[in-house]
């Protein structure tokens, strides 16, 4: 990693925890600089969540982590020069006779090796639901003697009280993972960690360093309390409007035609010219231009005009055109829609109901950063109070204000409005589809992905910091093929944008 990447992006630091997006540093020989831009990193991360009583602990663990991780690929390395088999047991112990006074000679070469042999060690800091997430990867198997000894340690550290008896009785130096990783251990015991908070691991030709700090329990409470009360306001929203519902009653209905629901939705002028709007978009892509209602039930069907009605009904609900920041909010989540429902038809042809409803999720996935920017002008100034009242840190009221509880409250209002269970997953966790169960798996991956797509375009996100269940759920196996997709998508939507400018002249 060069110096003109270890610049610290305040933002994106920010917007990787409020938003559960894993934020990932890679390097291949760990120098000083990119130790201090770790640091910086991790004051950011934790200061965002209210957790910096705990940098010193967590920095000097990472620190740990990581060299141990950088010393395990410098000894692939010199077993390899050596002509030794890491794997055997009899040359494990002779090479690690050697190993630690050779290398120390002539580290430079060493780290210099590694680098030419692409070993590296990728740091992961992520924020998810209640826990801090830090993983230290290194590409270098761990053996397994060398995971029986280390396990050994972590073992034997669980028993000691204090520093002092560790350093006695810990005698083997041979490991890199002898006494830093004891104090390591000690280190987590001093705040107030159980001893599953932190786990070596071998998976998928990676050795994974994971600690999982549960974010202070007090800090959880109010946050609920916070999410909580603003739902508790936004009750006064009204109720869906009664047109909508009387229609989504009667496709709901086995016993209604399908011209029956054309001619009720015909009865509204306004609804009509919107509804054919968007059937003669893009994410129909319809033979022909529809002129009337009942020749776009007919086409789009039950399920897809339930869905234009879902959007139509919010966007009326929440739309005000002259709010310059609500107006960027909508313009994502139709570039969202757009992408979601691409995404579903090029990459799941088969499931006809994911696509009628990928589109809607995409278009509502943020209604929660909607609701804070534009619904009822009082709501914030109420937060604001609400915090006072309860002594709750202004910090608090900035990060969820920042959009930080934003899926789980548009999801809510989604719930209040009786959307579908598919629609109200696909807003609850489309910043963290690993949570989500397999019933509505497709929808959420597919929302999520779509949305990625859109930081992605914007350089707000980088490969790296994609989930990597969701890539292979959709078949992306590198970064070139991602972003040549990405850009794919990129010049169709502004095609899209382009025709329907046209068609206003």
């Amino acid at each position: 990693m060069s110096a003109p990447e270890l610049v610290v992006d305040v933002a994106k630091i920010r917007k990787a925890v409020h938003s559960s997006i894993p934020l990932t540093i890679t390097t291949y020989t760990l120098p000083h600089e990119v130790e201090v831009y770790m640091e910086q990193v991790i004051d950011i991360f934790l200061n965002e969540l209210g957790q910096t009583k705990i940098k010193d602990y967590v920095s000097y663990c990472l620190r740990e982590l990581a060299v141990n991780a950088k010393k395990a690929n410098t000894k692939r390395v010199y077993f390899d020069l050596q002509g030794l088999n890491i794997h055997d047991p009899v040359e494990y112990e002779e090479g690690m006779r050697s190993f630690k006074a050779d290398t120390l000679e002539n580290i430079n070469f060493y780290l210099q090796k590694q680098k030419e042999k692409q070993y590296y060690i990728k740091i992961i800091f992520l924020a998810r639901g209640t826990n801090i997430i830090i993983e230290v990867h290194n590409n270098a198997e761990m053996t397994k003697t060398e995971f029986m000894r280390v396990q050994d340690k972590i073992a034997r550290s669980r028993k000691y009280t204090s520093f002092e008896e560790a350093m006695a009785k810990v005698l083997d130096s041979s490991e890199g993972a002898g006494l830093g990783l004891v104090i390591l251990v000690l280190m987590l015991k001093k705040i107030g960690l159980e001893e599953d908070c932190f786990e070596i691991k071998v998976e998928n030709g990676e050795t994974i360093a994971r600690l999982n700090i549960p974010v202070n329990a007090t800090k959880v409470e109010t946050l609920s309390m916070l999410t909580n009360e603003i739902v508790s306001k936004i009750t006064r929203l009204p109720q869906f409007p009664e047109n909508i519902i009387a229609i989504q009653r009667l496709i709901n209905d086995p016993k209604s035609e399908m011209v029956d629901i054309a001619r009720h939705i015909a009865t509204d002028p306004a609804m009509t010219a919107d509804l054919l709007k968007l059937v003669n978009s893009a994410q129909f892509m319809l033979p022909k231009k529809v002129d009337n209602i009942i020749d776009a039930v007919k086409l789009v069907g039950l399920r897809g005009i339930r869905n234009l009605l879902y959007s139509y009904g919010t966007q009326k609900i929440l739309a005000q055109e002259h709010a310059v920041d609500q107006k960027a909010l909508w313009d994502h989540s139709y570039r969202c829609a757009y992408y979601s429902y691409n995404l579903a038809k090029n990459f799941k042809p088969g499931n006809r109901a994911l696509h009628d409803d990928a589109y809607v999720g995409g278009m509502l996935h943020d209604m929660g950063k909607i609701l804070f920017s534009a619904v009822h002008p009082d709501l914030l100034e109420h937060i604001k109070k609400f915090c006072v009242s309860k002594n709750i840190d202004t910090k608090l009221f900035e990060d969820v204000a920042g959009g930080m509880s934003h899926p789980e409250i548009g999801a809510r209002v989604a719930e209040k409005w009786n959307f579908p269970d598919t629609l109200v997953a696909a807003i609850r966790y489309h910043h963290e589809p690993e949570l989500m169960t397999t019933d509505y798996k497709d929808i959420v991956f597919t929302v999520y992905l779509a949305n990625v797509l859109c930081e992605f375009e914007s350089g707000n996100m980088n490969y790296e910091q994609i989930s990597p269940i969701v890539l292979q759920d959709f078949g992306f196996l590198s970064e070139k093929q991602f972003a040549r997709v990405s850009e794919q998508f990129k010049n169709a939507f502004a095609q899209e944008l382009a025709a329907q400018k046209e068609k206003r002249r």
